[in-house]
C-alpha cells in the first residue's frame, strides 16, 4: 500500500512519454464535393421556397411571381380557380410561376366600365411584368445565397465552406438565368397549353386567322386574356362564348373510339364549344365489328356536325354497311371523295380486319397497297379538276403513300398523337385514341387519355392554319389540357419559302418546331 502512489505516478509518466496515436478519418475529396453540391442545391431550393417570391400587380390583377427548379423550364400562369396556362418560354433548369392571387376591385371595375383603356393595357402589363421580373431576379439571388449559406453553416459548421456554398448557389442561379435569356422564345405565347376550366375557353387564345395574319394584333391577346379573366371574376357565371372566324373551317379529328360510350358526349361537347363544321373519324370506332355492336353508332346522327368516317382494322364490312345508313354520315372507301363543310375529303378503309382470327394479317404490304390505291384516286380527282383537300386512312402506313398528292392526310391506329411533314410536303396528322383505348384502358397501370384535335383550315387556301390538341384524363380521371400549335410557315417571321406544300417533283419540306406536353 505505501508503494501504490509511486506506482501510479510511474504509470502516468509512461503514458505521457509514449502518447497514444489516434486515427482520424478524412473524407474523400469527391465525397466532400458531392456533399457541397447537395447542400447548395437543397439550400437554394429552400431559400426560393421560403423567401424567393415577389408580389406585384399586373394590370388589374395582384400576382405572386416565383422561380422554381425545373427540368424543362418554361412559364406557368395559375389562374385560380379557372386553371393554368403553360408556355414554353425558355429552356433552363428554372421555371417561372405566376399565381394570380386576386383582382384589384377598383382597377378591374375601371377596366370593365371603360373598355377604351384596353388599348393601353398591353404596354401597362408589359411594364408590370418587367418590373416584377427584375424584383424577382434580385430577391431570388438573395434567397439562394442566404438559403445555401445558412444550410452550409448548419451542416459544415465552418464559415468558409458555408460562404463557398452561398457563392456557388449564386453562380448556379446566374448560369440558369443566362441559359433562360439565351433560349428565350417570345413566340411561345402562340402555342399555349391550357388546363383546368380554361381549357374550355377557346376565346382566350384567339382565332386561327388572327394568329396567322395579324401577329401585332395577336400580341394583344395577352391583354385580352387579362380582360376576360377580369370579366369571369366579375360575373362569376360562364366562360365567354367563342366568336368563330367566318373564314376558318373547323375540323374535329377523332379516332380509335373502341366502343367507349363516353366518347359521344365528349365529341358533342367539342362540336358545340368549338362550333365544329365537320367531324372526321379515322377508324376503329368498334372493337370486334360484330352486328351486336352496331347500335353503338346511333348517336352519330345527333352529334351536331357531319360525320366523315373510314373503316379501321377493328371495323367490319358489316359496321361499314350499317354506318352508310346512319343520317349525317359520309363513309369513304377505295378513294371515294365527298365535299362536306366546305372541304373535299377522300379516304380508304383499312384492308385488314384483325378481330377475325381466321384471316391472316397481311401487315405492311396490304396497307401500302391500299395507300397507293388512295393516291391514285387523289391523282384522278386532281386531273378531273376537283382536287382533294384532306385524305383519310386508318393506318399511317397507308396514309404515307399519299405524300405529294394532298396537303393533309389524317390517320389513327397507334393511339398517340403525332404531326409529321412527309418528304414531298404532305402533312400527316395521326390522332390519339378518342376512346382512351376503350376497355384496354384498364390493362395498364395508368388509364390512357382521351385525345382529339381541332384543325383550323383556311376557307380560301384550304390549308391548315393551326391545330389544338385536346387531352382529357382517362378512366376515373378529371383532367383537361388544350395545346395550340402552328405550322412553321404560319409562325411570325416565317419566310415564303417555309410554306409546306405538296410537290410532285419531290421537293423536301421543312418540319415545324416541336411543341406541346
Amino acid at each position: 500500500m505505501p508503494r501504490a502512489p509511486r506506482a501510479l505516478a510511474r504509470h502516468y509518466r509512461s503514458r505521457r512519454t509514449h502518447p497514444t496515436l489516434e486515427l482520424v478519418h478524412h473524407p474523400h475529396p469527391w465525397g466532400r464535393a458531392l456533399g457541397l453540391v447537395a447542400v447548395v442545391l437543397l439550400g437554394a431550393w429552400l431559400g426560393l421556397l421560403i423567401v424567393g417570391n415577389v408580389r406585384t400587380p399586373v394590370g388589374p390583377m395582384n400576382t405572386t411571381m416565383t422561380l422554381r427548379p425545373s427540368l424543362t423550364g418554361g412559364t406557368k400562369i395559375n389562374v385560380s380557380p379557372l386553371g393554368a396556362l403553360e408556355l414554353r418560354s425558355h429552356n433552363a433548369p428554372v421555371r417561372l410561376d405566376v399565381n394570380v392571387d386576386q383582382l384589384d376591385p377598383e382597377r378591374a371595375q375601371a377596366l370593365v366600365d371603360h373598355p377604351e383603356r384596353i388599348s393601353g393595357l398591353q404596354e401597362e402589363i408589359a411594364s408590370d411584368v418587367q418590373h416584377g421580373t427584375i424584383d424577382l431576379a434580385v430577391r431570388s439571388g438573395v434567397a439562394v445565397v442566404v438559403g445555401a449559406t445558412t444550410l452550409g453553416l448548419a451542416v459544415f459548421r465552418r464559415p468558409r465552406r458555408a460562404l463557398a456554398a452561398g457563392g456557388l448557389a449564386l453562380a448556379l442561379l446566374a448560369g440558369a438565368g443566362g441559359t433562360a435569356a439565351a433560349t428565350w422564345n417570345p413566340n411561345s405565347v402562340l402555342e399555349p397549353k391550357f388546363s383546368g376550366l380554361l381549357s374550355s375557353a377557346p376565346s382566350l387564345v384567339g382565332n386561327a386567322r388572327s394568329i396567322v395574319t395579324e401577329f401585332d394584333i395577336y400580341q394583344k391577346e395577352l391583354a385580352r386574356l387579362v380582360t376576360n379573366v377580369t370579366k369571369l371574376y366579375d360575373v362569376t357565371s360562364t366562360l365567354p362564348a367563342y366568336q368563330p372566324d367566318p373564314t376558318t373551317i373547323r375540323v374535329l379529328h377523332v379516332s380509335d373510339i373502341h366502343l367507349n360510350p363516353a366518347s359521344w358526349k365528349i365529341i358533342a361537347s367539342l362540336v358545340e364549344q368549338y362550333e365544329i363544321n365537320v367531324i372526321v373519324d379515322s377508324g376503329d370506332t368498334m372493337d370486334h365489328g360484330s352486328a351486336a355492336e352496331n347500335a353503338f353508332l346511333d348517336p352519330i346522327a345527333d352529334l351536331g356536325a357531319p360525320y366523315v368516317w373510314v373503316r379501321g382494322n377493328h371495323d367490319s364490312r358489316e359496321t361499314q354497311r350499317y354506318l352508310e345508313g346512319v343520317d349525317n354520315t359520309h363513309v369513304l372507301d377505295e378513294g371515294k371523295a365527298v365535299t362536306v363543310g366546305g372541304l373535299r375529303f377522300a379516304g380508304i378503309g383499312d384492308p385488314q380486319f384483325t378481330p377475325d382470327r381466321s384471316t391472316d394479317k397481311a401487315g405492311l404490304p396490304s396497307e401500302a397497297a391500299a395507300g397507293r390505291r388512295l393516291a391514285q384516286a387523289l391523282r384522278a380527282q386532281k386531273a378531273a379538276g376537283s382536287p382533294v383537300d384532306i385524305a383519310v386512312a386508318h393506318n399511317p402506313d397507308a396514309a404515307r403513300e399519299t405524300d405529294g398528292e394532298v396537303p393533309l392526310v389524317l390517320a389513327g391506329h397507334v393511339h398517340h398523337p403525332e404531326m409529321e411533314v412527309l418528304d414531298q410536303g404532305t402533312r400527316l396528322r395521326i390522332e390519339g385514341s378518342t376512346g382512351g383505348s376503350g376497355l384496354r384502358a384498364v390493362e395498364g397501370k395508368y388509364p390512357d387519355p382521351i385525345q382529339a384535335s381541332v384543325l383550323y383550315v383556311d376557307r380560301d387556301t384550304r390549308r391548315l392554319q393551326a391545330w389544338d390538341e385536346i387531352e382529357l384524363g382517362g378512366l376515373g380521371l378529371t383532367t383537361a389540357e388544350v395545346s395550340r400549335h402552328l405550322p412553321k410557315e404560319n409562325q411570325p417571321g416565317a419566310e415564303p419559302g417555309d410554306e409546306e406544300s405538296p410537290s410532285p417533283s419531290g421537293s423536301t419540306s421543312t418540319e415545324e418546331s416541336p411543341s406541346g406536353p
